[in-house]
């Protein structure tokens, strides 16, 4: 298995500074935004128990004198027919391109899935150090035989025989083994400057930031009612001398999920625009004006026009 040996010194000298990219991969719902957001004490990644939240890669970047690491949070792997799941598996994949580690992460409580075996495969021929991030330890963890399984099938060999792959029982709700993951880390990154300014933890362009933060909160309201069918576009942002005015479109895919959206004498569309109001504040450290319309566009999924207009497209190419 792969050598776990880190850095000799606590602080690296410009000389031994350790810079690189290490891509987050798993199917949905398996934590990879909650890892991340743990690993960086910050949170640059939105989070919700309904799967396929994450729909763009975002980078978030973790400073350390060690080095730094450039983190990739990925969309879900998931096998869908429509266009906004082809091009979402499109972009996890291509996350591994030019990785200098990755995280494959599991759901250690839920069993091996067909995308598990799809990533295995894609996975197995890199020359690249992987961890088998064994997430969701505190819910004891059960299903790991299963995921080791897989591994020693596609590879056929022992995972201990496996020199580039490491595993690593993670909690990225409690915190669990996250210094250990940041150790092993900072072990096989290579020699180089920085990527990003010391006071940068994301790139992640402002619109699609907004509009994450607003997804999330009809996310948190409506739960499975209908997750895959909503997207949120930012339309304008406009700083004024004490506001910052946003408007944002509310995108479904039939005037009956217009009306769920709406709520009862609109109070769900008032209620998401208060929680994201004071989540945007926060990050903006401004007051806000939030105007949110909501529109029927009839299966947007698979609109290649506004899939590019909603930026995802162009995020995956």
């Amino acid at each position: 298995m792969m050598n776990l040996s880190s850095p000799d010194d606590e602080k690296a000298t410009p000389e031994n500074f350790r810079c690189g990219v290490v891509s987050i991969v798993g199917r949905p719902n398996v934590g990879k935004s909650t890892l991340l957001n743990s690993l960086l004490k910050e949170k640059v990644a939105i989070v919700s128990k309904v799967p396929q939240t994450t729909r763009n890669r975002i980078r978030g970047i973790y400073h350390d004198p060690r080095g730094q690491v450039v983190f990739i949070d990925t969309p879900g792997l998931r096998l869908g027919k429509d266009t906004l799941d082809k091009l979402l598996l499109r972009c996890s994949l291509k996350s591994l391109e030019d990785a200098d580690g990755i995280i494959h992460l599991v759901d250690a409580s839920e069993h091996v899935g067909p995308e598990e075996e799809h990533l295995v495969q894609k996975l197995k021929s890199l020359r690249i150090p992987i961890i088998l991030g064994l997430n969701k330890i505190d819910l004891k963890g059960q299903c790991i035989p299963e995921y080791i399984s897989l591994w020693e099938r596609i590879k056929g060999q022992s995972v201990h025989d496996m020199e580039s792959l490491v595993l690593l029982p993670l909690s990225g709700k409690t915190g669990f083994n996250g210094e250990k993951l940041l150790e092993i880390l900072f072990g096989f990154l290579p020699k180089g400057p920085p990527l990003y300014p010391p006071d940068v933890i994301s790139d992640l362009p402002q619109k699609i930031a907004l509009s994450d933060i607003v997804r999330e909160k009809f996310l948190f309201l409506l739960r499975e009612e209908l997750p895959h069918s909503l997207a949120v576009a930012v339309e304008t942002i406009q700083p004024r001398k004490k506001i910052i005015s946003i408007s944002a479109v509310v995108y479904v895919e039939r005037e009956s999920q217009k009306e769920i959206v709406i709520g009862k004498q609109g109070q769900l569309l008032k209620k998401a625009g208060i929680l994201a109001r004071e989540e945007l504040e926060g990050l903006l450290e401004s007051k806000v004006f939030l105007e949110l319309r909501v529109k029927s566009e009839k299966k947007w999924r698979d609109n290649p026009s506004l899939l590019k207009e909603l930026g995802y497209d162009d995020r995956v190419s």
